[in-house]
């Protein structure tokens, strides 16, 4: 009986805790899906509409760090209910809103609620179980992330087109608001950490293996983020534009799918699982690279890069929790800095490179990114990306 309660997951809180990670998501792609309507309401071009996914990131890359640290001794829940309540009134105000300006502080709110609330989430579901299950639980908590992605903006965008882009952002003011009696409810408190354990950030950055793991955050996502960000353009090179849709699709299908593998196998095969997730995802880019006009080829790949990537933040912020112990969650605010610079890097990265390029030396830079993430994580061992005995 007594293996039997150290075996069972709290499923109940750890879902509210993926129901978190889904709002987030779905906050920060959601216009990405919306933009002509948005644009036309608000009097502006798409590109400028565009922003608020930009606004969103910054956000969450200036407020991680300073507010996870500021906020270490506060009680967990209290904390987590206030990240939530940020997403409440940033989707209200984006709700009502008809100014662009006003809008776009609202974005930025969200952003800095999203940094504090993926800086808890990890370490929270941590906390929630023996170390043999903390993998595992994580996996559970980042399961919002593959579903918002593949399954939540998708169905967005089609509710956008049919009753309006603001009923879209209304109704997930009161999701967020749900999600607050769930947690009330059902999630765990934890106490903060006691002034005499709390490590400074120069101190948890400098810890063995800390390094290490966000410098594979930084090229593995950077590689993402790049494809991921300029998929249309890449596609419409490859005579498949008109087929984006039906692409993200198995993207986000495979992702579900490499998302539950990593669960199963996460708390005794971490750093197998990084080594094989960063090989994949560069088997994905070598085959882009040599055969983009093959549409079996590319949907190939891409449900490889799906495979590689469902399961990639369940493994780093795992990585980052065993390797920072009590200072988890300042290391993962430093995670989801280096996170949101992978986005931000993407971005302007991918469009530099198609700009005077084009799309023909993505697969080229991508494999360079992550043949330096491999290697890195080969060369780790028990200091970053190590596997439980």
């Amino acid at each position: 009986m007594k293996t039997q309660a150290r075996d069972r997951l709290p499923l109940a809180s750890l879902l509210a805790l993926a129901t978190a990670a889904f709002i987030t998501i779905l906050t920060e792609a959601l216009p990405a899906g919306l933009l002509p309507q948005m644009a036309q309401d608000l009097a502006v071009s798409e590109a400028w509409v565009g922003q608020a996914v930009t606004l969103y990131a910054l956000g969450s890359l200036v407020a991680a760090i300073p507010l996870t640290a500021a906020t270490q001794g506060v009680r967990r829940r209290p904390l987590l209910l206030a990240a939530i309540a940020g997403f409440v009134i940033a989707n209200t105000v984006t709700t009502v809103s008809g100014s662009y300006v006003v809008t776009m502080v609202a974005r930025f709110l969200a952003g800095v609620s999203a940094g504090l609330l993926w800086a808890l989430l990890a370490g929270y579901a941590a906390r929630m179980v023996p170390d043999h299950l903390k993998g595992r639980a994580i996996a559970i908590a980042m399961v919002g992330t593959p579903l918002a992605l593949s399954l939540g903006v998708p169905a967005g965008t089609f509710l956008g087109n049919l009753v309006g882009w603001r009923m879209c952002f209304g109704m997930m003011s009161m999701l967020a608001l749900a999600l607050m009696a769930w947690v009330r409810i059902q999630v765990p408190d934890f106490g903060g950490q006691a002034a005499g354990k709390r490590l400074p950030l120069g101190r948890v950055f400098t810890m063995p293996g800390i390094r290490s793991v966000l410098f594979v955050v930084l090229t593995f996502v950077l590689a993402h983020n790049i494809l991921y960000t300029y998929i249309a353009p890449f596609l419409a090179t490859a005579g498949m534009g008109e087929r984006t849709d039906l692409v993200l699709l198995v993207f986000g299908m495979a992702s579900l799918l490499g998302i539950g593998i990593v669960g199963v196998l996460i708390d005794r095969h971490l750093r197998m699982l990084t080594l094989a997730s960063t090989m994949l995802f560069g088997l994905s880019a070598l085959l882009l690279g040599i055969a983009a006009n093959a549409a079996a080829v590319v949907y190939a790949a891409v449900a490889i890069w799906g495979l590689a990537f469902g399961g990639a933040a369940t493994l780093f912020q795992t990585a980052i929790a065993r390797t920072a112990a009590e200072a988890a969650d300042v290391a993962q605010s430093m995670l989801v800095t280096a996170w949101n610079m992978a986005i931000a890097g993407g971005g302007m990265v991918g469009g530099v490179l198609l700009d005077r390029l084009g799309v023909v030396v993505f697969a080229p830079v991508l494999m360079v990114l992550l043949s330096a993430a491999l290697i890195v994580v080969w060369a780790s061992g028990r200091q970053g990306f190590s596997s439980l005995p």
